[in-house]
């Protein structure tokens, strides 16, 4: 994240909180192109010259908006992933990544950075620093010790399996009549089956 500070009087923090409030809101309601630096402004009850003396451009604003939200948001807990078996470690984080991706404002924001990502780089950069990245990491971690136990297979390509996970949640979660969270948790439950990370449901 690039800043262009300005000499002078200290930074004031209350208005660096409500200028990156009121972008992000604004990357939500309106996309990139409807968060303009004067709508920033105004909402945040600044003048433009505020915001200019912070960020160098809109984009630079716009990251370090995803990026502080990314920060303070209650998203599932990592330290899950860190004891017990892959299953043991999916029946606990389920419910809240459930709740969490099928929240109406998480659907948003990816179709928003996932709409950006060619014409706005630096946005899924942060999103994928912030976001994917450490999750991708706490899977693979998960994967390799199913792999150790013989529920995925030894030379399975772990970087293609994250990604048909990640993906198969992504396109649910985008389609035109997504799913409440009970029903995204089911959908979890099965593709975490496929993946060998869940045992079979018994029969009958």
């Amino acid at each position: 994240m690039s800043e262009s500070r300005g000499r002078g009087r200290p930074r004031d923090p209350a208005a660096d909180d409500a200028i990156l409030r009121a972008a992000f809101e604004l990357f939500l309601d309106r996309g990139v192109d409807g968060a303009s630096i004067e709508r920033i402004a105004k909402r945040a009850g600044v003048g433009k010259l505020t915001v200019y003396r912070r960020w160098s451009s809109k984009e630079d604003l716009l990251a370090a908006a995803i990026e502080a939200v990314l920060q303070e948001r209650d998203w599932p807990d990592l330290e899950e992933f860190e004891t017990g078996t892959p299953a043991e470690i999916i029946e606990r984080s389920l419910p809240t990544a459930a709740e969490t991706a099928a929240s109406p404002q998480f659907r948003l924001l990816v179709s928003r950075i996932y709409g950006s990502a060619v014409s706005h780089p630096a946005l899924m950069a942060t999103y994928w620093r912030h976001y994917i990245l450490p999750r991708r990491e706490a899977t693979a971690a998960m994967l390799r010790r199913a792999q150790r136990m013989g529920t995925v297979p030894a030379d399975a390509d772990l970087d293609v399996l994250i990604d048909m996970l990640a993906g198969a949640v992504t396109y649910r979660v985008l389609q035109p009549d997504p799913p409440d969270a009970a029903e995204l948790r089911r959908y979890l439950e099965a593709l975490h089956r496929q993946a060998g990370l869940l045992p079979p449901e018994p029969d009958g």
